[in-house]
């Protein structure tokens, strides 16, 4: 049924305002908000719960833009809404400052919930979403108050689906029965090489089906419909056993020269395109970012009615508030009793030890807690008919588990983590990356984290990792060397609201390194010296109880050694420069360090002509005490190395 001309002004009015944005950035993306918007406005009209006054309302449903190259959209839906986004920001588009950046950016424009572009993280952020609102629901709903009763819609394209990531997030979401989740997909059959079907023509709904999602009788054959949309998800809110697919036959470029063509997609209509465009879908040519008065009126009063639902909600619930996360935690102490301890083992101590004290802390790993020490005892698991659980079984599913974790950050209110082996990183990299970019609470723990893994062999040893992750800006890495530094690391992780954290550990035992206050929050140390110090080793994780078997050696045959615990680059470059001063002196030149994984970066800390003991070669399968020996890390070998790159002192 076509729409009346009062519904079709507003939807034009979203699509024209991101098509003059894109065209006046002279970049951009103008057919998914030509294909797109009448979904969107009527979701949002309709269906979405959120009040733009309080962005940040506790009960609000959430929207992600999976498909971020439709920005435009989202933030002319944004202005249009009455989010803090103006005209002005609309026409500084892809602009340097500005509040509507290329892809949307979490904490930079208002009303934008996660950072999207890359594809397939917005849907799996989503049902991060999804998975941190049903645990919410599971905790705060009692005697038929229903203080949480939000719903998850990610929006997405071809793109997002075609990406190996979505099949993780389908799967896991639809064995988790989400019944609070929905993906809108956008099906123009477009994508920025050409049409879909060169590549993709697997039946899209009966994939959904064989992972558990409702998707029968719930599709919109015409992407302008606005009534077809409405009912559909209308039904789609009283589906709440499972998750949702709701596919909608989409023109990409609708309405322009350039509909149902590729060229629409990544690049600006062009001024007579556009002229077209106007002429066609009934818009004036002539007028530029245009809102007119009774659109204006329109949406201005649709504010203040999702105003009014919101304060009806806190007025049912008393304007109900999670409860904040503790400061003061029962972290645990360790000494020379503990004996030689893996640190991953002391990772699942530190955990256990504050669970109970941290109920906002909630994850798990990628089939893997029995390895990386991380399940949370006694805290229940999260699986279907059982949301209160905190404990969430990923699967063999590494980057899915990254993007999941970063979609309850962006929930807020939990602390995620996941936990794998480091080596697999590999397979969850863009979610981290996106983590540091968003700069989400979100902890990352990878165990087995060097060639001393031994005989599993160079697959599974992780030798470039550290280098990866140091390298990403926004990133806090830490590589303790024993339980206390394990502990400290664990503590500013929760404390670190600012950005995600890693914390990488052993699969096997190391020493307890000695009853101190190490602050490996500080980033580096002295954690043995000897008076008149020559040379200093600086070293990370299991290698720095290495470095103090080398010092023995060293003083030994007159060579007076500092040796500098560094569990994180990072922290050490954020102190002041007095603090490093007294660690790392300009006077102490000779400098080495010892690290079992890639040597690139380290020459920032022992300078130009420091000795860099790594490993800059794949691992080997052995056992672990035969592959330190064949790689040069045994406290001789390390002290005659040492001894041979500074002949003279």
């Amino acid at each position: 049924m076509p729409n009346s001309p009062e519904v079709e002004a507003r939807i034009n009015a979203i699509r024209f305002l991101a098509c003059d944005a894109v065209q006046k950035a002279n970049s951009g993306h103008p057919g998914m908000p030509l294909g797109a918007a009448a979904t969107a406005y009527t979701l949002w009209t309709n269906h979405l719960r959120f009040d733009p006054s309080e962005p940040a309302w506790f009960d609000r449903d959430r929207y992600v833009l999976s498909a971020g190259h439709g920005s435009a959209m989202l933030y002319a839906l944004l202005h249009l809404y009455g989010y803090d986004v103006t005209l002005d920001d609309l026409k500084a588009f892809r602009q340097w400052g500005s509040k509507t950046p290329g892809h949307p950016e979490f904490r930079h424009t208002p009303g934008v919930e996660a950072t999207t572009g890359p594809l397939g993280q917005g849907i799996a952020n989503a049902v991060g979403m999804a998975i941190a609102a049903a645990h919410e629901a599971a905790l705060y709903n009692r005697d038929g108050k229903a203080i949480v009763n939000r719903r998850i819609y990610a929006h997405c394209g071809d793109g997002d689906l075609m990406e190996g990531i979505s099949q993780e997030a389908i799967s896991l979401a639809g064995h988790l029965r989400l019944g609070n989740l929905t993906f809108i997909y956008d099906d123009n059959r477009v994508s920025l090489a050409g049409p879909t079907d060169l590549t993709y023509d697997e039946n899209r709904d009966e994939r959904f089906e064989a992972s558990g999602w409702h998707v029968e009788s719930i599709k919109v054959k015409h992407g302008n419909d606005v009534e077809s949309i409405d009912e559909a998800l209308a039904r789609i809110k009283k589906i709440t056993d499972r998750p949702t697919l709701l596919r909608v036959r989409t023109h990409i470029g609708y309405g322009s020269p350039l509909q149902d063509s590729f060229k629409a997609h990544g690049e600006p209509l062009g001024a007579e395109n556009l002229a077209k465009t106007k002429t066609t879908l009934g818009w004036p040519v002539e007028l530029s970012f245009l809102v007119p008065d009774e659109v204006a009126a329109f949406f201005t009063k649709l504010a203040s009615q999702k105003k009014q639902e919101r304060r009806a909600w806190e007025t049912l619930t008393g304007n109900f508030s999670p409860p904040p996360m503790a400061t003061h935690l029962p972290w645990p102490d360790f000494d020379a009793s503990n004996g030689a301890l893996a640190t991953r083992d002391a990772g699942g101590i530190v955990m256990n030890a504050v669970a109970s004290a941290l109920p906002q802390l909630i994850g798990g790993s990628a089939d893997l807690d029995p390895s990386t020490k991380t399940y949370l005892k006694d805290c229940g698991d999260f699986e279907p008919g059982q949301f209160d659980g905190r404990n969430v079984h990923f699967g063999v599913r590494e980057h899915v588990m990254g993007a999941i974790a970063n979609g309850i950050a962006y929930h807020g209110g939990f602390l995620p983590f996941t936990a794998t082996f480091f080596n697999f990183l590999d397979y969850m990299k863009p979610a981290v990356r996106l983590a540091a970019l968003a700069q989400l609470h979100t902890v990352f723990v990878y165990t087995h984290d060097s060639i001393f893994l031994g005989e599993d062999g160079p697959t599974h040893q992780p030798v470039e990792q550290l280098a990866t992750l140091r390298a990403t800006p926004g990133l806090t890495v830490f590589r303790p060397a024993d339980a206390i530094e394990t502990r400290d690391a664990w503590r500013f992780a929760v404390e670190n609201a600012d950005g995600p954290t890693v914390i990488v550990l052993t699969r096997q035992k190391v020493p307890f390194l000695g009853a101190r206050s190490s602050d490996a929050a500080q980033g580096a140390y002295v954690i043995a010296d000897a008076e008149g110090a020559q040379l200093a080793i600086i070293a990370t994780g299991s290698e720095v109880s290495l470095a103090c078997e080398a010092k023995k050696l060293l003083d030994a045959k007159g060579v007076a050694t500092r040796v500098v615990s560094m569990p994180s680059w990072e922290r050490f470059e954020a102190q002041s420069i007095d603090y490093r001063e007294s660690v790392l002196p300009a006077s102490l030149k000779q400098r080495a360090s010892l690290e079992a994984g890639s040597t690139l970066g380290w020459h920032r800390w022992i300078g130009a002509d420091g000795l860099a003991i790594g490993v800059d070669r794949f691992g080997a399968s052995a056992p672990m005490a035969s592959i330190a020996e064949h790689y040069g890390f045994t406290a001789t070998q390390v002290a005659d190395n040492i001894l041979a790159h500074f002949p003279t002192r």
